[in-house]
């Protein structure tokens, strides 16, 4: 079938992209990565005002009540600029959470607050995401106590959502007493993964959905998808900046892209991208449209992306020379970005493993020829 993004979505995209265009430079983006929060005040305020933050928050709360491909076009650009914001798990991933998971009465008092930019929260799995580290939790009641290492967007934020073996989704205030929050600098110093300890902590507990584990398994797969957007826009960055470079660098009275190893490794370029562009998107459609897809296709593209990235990064800062590999240059935030993705909530053999037991699962249920074509 045909598939594409919708002029509304372009103009998302084209909105988000001429904000970051012109509001993070070069030198901004140094100065924020120097820090190592992966939070900025000014730029988080001029999210909020293209709409950024209130993507999946329903409009009775005050969201734009939009689905997942529209976010992974944010994403793409977000990765395009190395954009230093809490988006996969606070913007995504939360108010998902919150959605299926959370009671009326819940969603209603927190998801005003992601709207509103107010509210900024990490999310962390005891479990089953693919992370490293401490991963344990135990609840008693309403209080929680254990330590995750390994959260996304721990960077200001102002509180955490913890899934529990079981699925069920544990809400914690970052500043409730016997919480700590250690945010560490990742090998990507835009975004920093954090390490949560709760001791004795007061907790609110999301759950009024049927299946919790399918809940959380569904959050899981978007934030994957998304981080696999995320890689995309990064790795088309680093491709076009190697294009730019190719056409103004000269060397025996030539541009270097008029050189054939040159033409050929940028023409590899466009051919391992372009195929992921359309099957990103397709990830996010599915994870609202197609339900029987959304899991494999999830997988799929954070396996793949992660894969494609990884040799966009290395090719196109290869085709700078020397000069890619100097901190004046700076392509070392996008290799470093499409690498701490590739990474984060299962690296691609943790992926096709889980994808390889989804194919197994469609194979019994409706034989060889579904799995096949999932």
């Amino acid at each position: 079938m045909e598939f594409g993004l919708s002029d509304e979505q372009r103009m998302l995209e084209d909105s988000v992209r001429g904000f970051l265009g012109e509001k993070l430079s070069m030198e901004r983006l140094r100065k924020i990565a120097e820090i190592g929060g992966g939070f900025d005040a000014a730029l988080w305020e001029g999210l909020i005002e293209q709409g950024v933050v209130g993507l999946l928050v329903p409009e009775r709360f005050g969201g734009s009540g939009l689905g997942l491909l529209d976010a992974a076009v944010v994403a793409e650009s977000l990765g395009y600029y190395a954009a230093p914001a809490p988006f996969p798990a606070s913007l995504v991933m939360a108010p998902l959470a919150l959605v299926a998971a959370g009671s009326e009465a819940q969603q209603a008092e927190w998801l005003p607050g992601i709207a509103s930019g107010e509210a900024r929260m990490s999310v962390a799995f005891a479990g089953g995401a693919g992370q490293t580290g401490d991963a344990s939790v135990q609840l008693e009641g309403d209080r929680i106590s254990g330590r995750l290492i390994g959260a996304l967007d721990g960077g200001a934020a102002s509180h955490v959502l913890i899934f529990l073996p079981d699925g069920r989704a544990a809400l914690v205030d970052a500043h409730e007493t016997g919480v700590d929050v250690d945010v560490r600098r990742s090998l990507d110093r835009t975004r920093p993964i954090s390490g949560w300890t709760v001791n004795n902590a007061k907790a609110v507990i999301l759950g009024a959905a049927n299946d919790a584990r399918a809940v959380a398994g569904r959050v899981l797969d978007a934030g994957r998808v998304i981080l696999a957007a995320d890689t995309l826009g990064a790795a088309q960055s680093m491709f076009d900046k190697a294009l730019a470079y190719s056409k103004e660098r000269v060397q025996f009275n030539r541009v270097i892209g008029s050189f054939q190893g040159v033409k050929h490794t940028l023409a590899d370029l466009v051919t391992m991208l372009e195929p992921c562009r359309a099957m990103v998107w397709y990830a996010a459609h599915a994870q609202d449209a197609a339900p029987e897809e959304a899991r494999i296709m999830a997988l799929q593209a954070k396996a793949h992306l992660g894969e494609v990235g990884r040799e966009v990064a290395r090719l196109a800062t290869e085709v700078h020379g020397g000069m890619g590999f100097t901190d004046l240059l700076g392509l070392h935030y996008w290799l470093k970005r499409i690498a701490f993705d590739r990474q984060m909530l299962g690296a691609p053999e943790r992926c096709r493993q889980e994808a390889a037991a989804v194919q197994g699962w469609l194979a019994a249920k409706f034989g060889p020829v579904a799995a096949q074509t999932s």
